[in-house]
């Protein structure tokens, strides 16, 4: 039962989610690049919280956003290889920045929320499926 073996329509399909998931890191990416230099330009988007425990000047949190985002995207292109490696990192990374968002609630919730609920998808997609996304030969 738990190990049939996949069919072709199966396998594409896992393909599709990792493509998908690939897709979601590289964009997601993009958009903490600019929600970091957002951050960091001290732009009035965000919500002052004043009693958070983990409480850092919105630079400082722009900085941590650009930095995670570059890693994001270029872990989401990685994907592409459909190297074992780069489904690690995509995971890792993808729970960091599930971590990081939930950190950064108070400063801009429903943005967090979203991020948070994509991350866990991408990292599901990834931990589902094993199929390169390139075929080798």
């Amino acid at each position: 039962m738990g190990n049939a073996p996949r069919t072709a329509e199966s396998s594409t399909a896992a393909a599709g989610w990792t493509l998908f998931a690939a897709v979601l890191m590289i964009f997601g990416g993009i958009m903490a690049i600019f929600e970091g230099i957002s951050a960091i330009a001290t732009d009035k988007v965000f919500i002052s919280t004043s009693h958070y425990v983990f409480q850092f000047n919105l630079t400082a949190w722009g900085w941590i956003h650009l930095i995670l985002g570059i890693v994001v995207a270029i872990a989401g292109v990685a994907l592409f290889t459909g190297a074992t490696w780069a489904r690690v990192v995509g995971v890792v990374v993808a729970g960091l920045s599930m971590i990081l968002n939930f950190i950064w609630l108070p400063y801009f919730p429903l943005w967090a929320i979203v991020v948070i609920a994509l991350d866990a998808f991408v990292i599901w997609a990834l931990c589902t499926s094993s199929q390169p996304l390139v075929e080798e030969g």
